[in-house]
């Protein structure tokens, strides 16, 4: 079998290429730095070539919803039409925990958007909706920080293991599920403020970690639990402390 993997290098797209690799499967990653630009479609038709199942990974890079909602219906649309020509026959697509649940807040208007453009496709797409990263947390020390500042929203959160996401993601195009969407979360309920600080206390970081209260609808949506899934969800480990443990915390800094 021959998987692409849309933004194969990112955080969930590179444990996709790592479970597949571990399974066997050969993995095609689809990225700007293989020389393809799934916006415009520049490279895809070769790339797309013997591949059986697309998993998309890719991320807008901004949560501006404009600018979101443009990459991502580009973008899926493209993996549509030029999978469908090139034989391809299914689309995977990564989203969100919660996106109705969360009014007003741009990016996730975004990802409803590309979870439109999937389902629209010729080709049948499984939505897989994650909750947030525990590299979410880590995100915010490695690259969002301003100065000594890690400025960190209040969020009540069910994070989970990117790479328990990637293997999720892996079976859901090697084995597909009947249903069209389904959700996947870690196993309990933490704060990202104090998932933030616990990360900066194990690498050692002299960061002061700022709460940061979102405004509007949104922001209350947050702070209340609007991300957290359904009773039913699949729950998968690690927790988040066995996993500060291991090595995946390391690959989230430069």
């Amino acid at each position: 079998m021959r998987i692409a993997v849309v933004g194969g290098t990112g955080t969930a797209g590179r444990h996709v290429v790592r479970a597949a690799g571990n399974a066997g499967v050969e993995t095609v990653v689809v990225s700007r730095r293989t020389g393809v630009d799934v916006r415009t479609g520049e490279g895809l038709e070769k790339t797309l070539e013997g591949v059986e199942v697309i998993i998309d990974t890719a991320d807008a890079g901004t949560i501006d919803r404009s600018k979101a909602t443009s990459f991502f219906t580009e973008a899926t649309g493209h993996l549509q039409s030029v999978g469908a020509v090139q034989g391809v026959s299914r689309l995977v697509t990564l989203s969100i925990v919660g996106l109705e649940r969360v009014p007003a807040f741009g990016y996730y208007q975004a990802k409803l958007a590309q979870e439109a453009a999937a389902v629209a496709g010729p080709l049948p797409t499984t939505i897989v909706r994650s909750t947030q990263f525990h590299e979410f947390a880590a995100q915010f020390l490695s690259r969002g920080r301003v100065g000594p500042l890690a400025l960190v929203p209040h969020m009540k959160i069910q994070p989970i293991a990117a790479r328990t996401v990637g293997q999720a993601l892996l079976e859901a195009a090697v084995s597909p599920s009947s249903r069209q969407t389904l959700e996947i979360a870690g196993p309990e309920v933490r704060d990202l403020v104090a998932m933030t600080r616990a990360i900066a206390r194990q690498r050692r970081m002299r960061t002061l970690v700022v709460p940061l209260r979102v405004p509007g609808r949104a922001g209350r949506a947050m702070r209340s639990g609007g991300q957290l899934p359904l009773p039913d969800v699949r729950a998968a480990g690690p927790r988040f402390e066995e996993w500060l443990q291991g090595e995946d915390l390391a690959a989230v800094f430069p």
